[in-house]
């Protein structure tokens, strides 16, 4: 989809791409090659400049330069180019302060290895693992966790980002996380019912009584959070190129997910609960 993709040049919004596509293009080479569209001169002069452009850092593998000059609804667009090396990140806080709280865990999923890094073991060598990578998935991700990784280990993360949150807005597919995994009938097995805020009492748990059972229930959680991200994201590529069925794109298959190598520990989940049940700010989960 990239290659006939003409929203992120100058002056060429989505209406004046769907003109340029019902004009009988299909991607860049076809403006290179001199076919014609119905845009004034200056802007034809300008498209093809623009396609001359997108081809060069398409081909110096620049996803970042068409992240920048993409909407956040449009970087699904990406997908199908950078597909084999991306990092698909989550991470897990004590509060959503990055002032003034602590990451605890983070996990990243790059299609072929599950890492996991956890605070006072080996948190900060996530600095140099996400510098791997040209592009990055993850969910309300360009709202909450880049921000914090940035804040947390004072670095600029480099790599273009596709966040979920908005692909699936601009599906009318709305909500958090979870419920998008419930729209589409995805099942966390044992960590079912867990969330964020529940990601907090585990890491207190671990921390004040050193329990690493509700350690791994942690990590289990939240690698879920980071492996699901996978099939989500080819779930919303899939649906995003049903609205262009002129251009006959062949959809992405799903992959089979991997294997977590934690385990969400019921025991522990239920021993929480009770423990907090009698307290105003607890919530049922």
């Amino acid at each position: 989809m990239l290659e006939r993709t003409f929203c992120h040049l100058k002056g060429i919004g989505s209406s004046t791409e769907a003109k340029i596509w019902q004009a009988g293009v299909n991607n860049w080479n076809d403006i290179l090659d001199g076919v014609d569209t119905p845009l004034s001169d200056t802007k034809k002069n300008d498209l093809e400049k623009g396609c001359g452009e997108s081809k060069q850092k398409l081909e110096e593998y620049d996803a970042n330069w068409f992240a920048d000059r993409l909407p956040a609804s449009d970087q699904w667009r990406l997908y199908s180019h950078f597909r084999d090396n991306v990092a698909y990140i989550d991470i897990e806080t004590t509060g959503t302060d990055a002032h003034n709280c602590d990451i605890t865990t983070i996990a990243l999923w790059n299609g072929k290895e599950i890492k996991t890094y956890v605070q006072g073991k080996n948190l900060y060598e996530f600095e140099d693992e996400i510098a791997r990578y040209p592009l990055i998935v993850s969910f309300n991700g360009k709202c909450f966790d880049v921000p914090f990784i940035e804040k947390y280990f004072g670095l600029k993360v480099e790599a273009a980002h596709i966040d979920l949150r908005f692909v699936f807005r601009a599906l009318g597919i709305t909500g958090g996380l979870k419920g998008i995994e419930h729209y589409f009938g995805m099942d966390r097995g044992d960590a079912e019912g867990l969330d964020g805020y529940f990601a907090v009492l585990l890491w207190n748990e671990y921390e004040m009584n050193g329990d690493e059972r509700a350690l791994d229930t942690l990590l289990a959680y939240n690698v879920l959070d980071s492996v699901n991200l996978e099939n989500l994201m080819i779930k919303g590529y899939n649906l995003h190129i049903e609205r262009f069925p002129q251009h006959d794109l062949e959809p992405i298959a799903e992959k089979v997910e991997p294997l977590n190598p934690y385990k969400a520990h019921r025991e522990v989940v239920e021993g929480i609960r009770a423990k907090y049940s009698g307290e105003g700010s607890f919530r049922r989960f």
